[in-house]
């Protein structure tokens, strides 16, 4: 977030555990407000690498984000997010990311997930997105929330906006993919928007006191 020279170093400090361009993107426009200079591991020469080695998306995101509290002692947030198709019993999940394997695509993944689902009817391609956004406050506690978008799994990739299983997504009672929602449009429905929406203002009033503050 942009602010005088004179200011900045006056300012609260949370950072996005993350060098995701597309999530850090979200994040930023989900969660903007005055007041608050927002960072991420693009900001970090010596940000911690860290393996996802959770079993769950609340044990990564709380992995990444106390791995940059650890280091930097600054308030941080993460998140872990995962596809849920039912059909496959609650598969990609925590291995969405990398389901077509190391160095996989968004491509690879969806190409794997559709491949997986051939001549399964669309009755049976429910499934739901699901994001658990971790916080580590300015005395290193911790709070996790959980959002969830549901949907189906669409029978080909539609749409031009979005990231990863964005464009195989049907929202749910919408004819539309998740990558036919401009950002502004996906920002208010999104998993990832639900659970910003549910810890903002925890983040608020541990970095400046306030549930709230006056948007610019």
């Amino acid at each position: 977030m942009s602010t005088s020279a004179d200011n900045i170093k006056f300012m609260p400090k949370l950072i996005l555990a993350t060098n995701n361009s597309h999530k850090i993107s979200e994040i930023c426009a989900i969660l903007s407000c005055s007041g608050i200079e927002i960072l991420s591991a693009r900001d970090f020469p010596d940000f911690p690498q860290v393996e996802e080695t959770g079993k769950t998306l609340a044990e990564n995101a709380l992995l990444k984000t106390r791995a940059a509290w650890n280091r930097y002692h600054l308030p941080s947030v993460a998140d872990d997010t995962g596809l849920e198709v039912d059909y496959l019993g609650g598969a990609p999940g925590v291995y969405s990311a990398r389901f077509a394997g190391p160095g996989g695509s968004f491509a690879d993944n969806n190409r794997k997930l559709l491949d997986l689902l051939r001549g399964v009817p669309e009755h049976l391609r429910t499934a739901r997105f699901r994001t658990v956004i971790a916080f580590v406050d300015q005395v290193g506690g911790e709070h996790l929330v959980e959002g969830v978008l549901r949907g189906r799994i669409a029978a080909t990739p539609i749409g031009e906006y979005g990231f990863g299983y964005d464009p195989i997504f049907l929202v749910e009672e919408t004819r539309r993919t998740l990558a036919q929602f401009p950002s502004h449009e996906k920002n208010t429905i999104s998993h990832r928007s639900r659970a910003l929406t549910k810890i903002r203002a925890v983040i608020l009033r541990d970095l400046t006191g306030l549930d709230s503050i006056n948007e610019p």
